[in-house]
């Protein structure tokens, strides 16, 4: 059943392919035949040449006057902040750049000190954690140690009793 649903979709992609190939190229291949089944040669037919009457393209100059003189001298001189900015020299944006990436780094240092500080922090306390409970594991193994210690004592003694009982007379459950 994989075998046969494997092949059938094969044969779809493959017709799906054609279609598509003919859809994309037919146009084109229709003209081409259509040309080609003209029987006269293309040499002995002359055109007349086309007789146009349009008029001359308009220039982008006649469309928008404004676009070709794309340097406005008096953009922005009424705005303080932006003069100012204009009026920097090249040295002066370079070491404000600088500054600002300073202060950006000095920014990251401290959000990374205090990252890390905190991780410390929690890693610190984790280990508190984990040595109470390797303290508590400690008082537990001892424990049960103490307690199977018990149990044995108490196993000889009720042996003990049971076998003087037995010696008695007594019979048992």
């Amino acid at each position: 059943m994989t075998r046969r649903s494997g092949s059938c979709l094969r044969c779809c992609l493959v017709i799906f392919a054609v279609i598509s190939a003919l859809c994309v190229s037919g146009p084109a291949l229709y003209w081409r035949i259509k040309k080609g089944f003209n029987l006269r040669s293309s040499s002995s037919i002359s055109c007349s040449p086309c007789v146009c009457d349009c008029p001359p393209p308009l220039s982008l100059l006649k469309l928008a006057p404004g676009l070709a003189n794309l340097t406005v001298t008096d953009c922005g001189k009424d705005d303080p902040d932006l003069k100012e900015e204009m009026e920097k020299q090249f040295t002066d944006l370079l070491s404000e750049e600088l500054k600002l990436l300073e202060t950006v780094n000095e920014e990251h240092m401290r959000h990374m000190n205090i990252t890390f500080g905190e991780a410390r922090r929690v890693a610190a306390q984790y280990q508190q954690e984990a040595e109470k409970c390797n303290t508590a594991t400690e008082t537990c193994e001892q424990a049960r140690e103490q307690a199977e210690a018990l149990t044995r004592q108490e196993k000889k003694i009720t042996l003990l009793w049971e076998r003087r009982a037995r010696q008695l007379g007594w019979e048992g459950e």
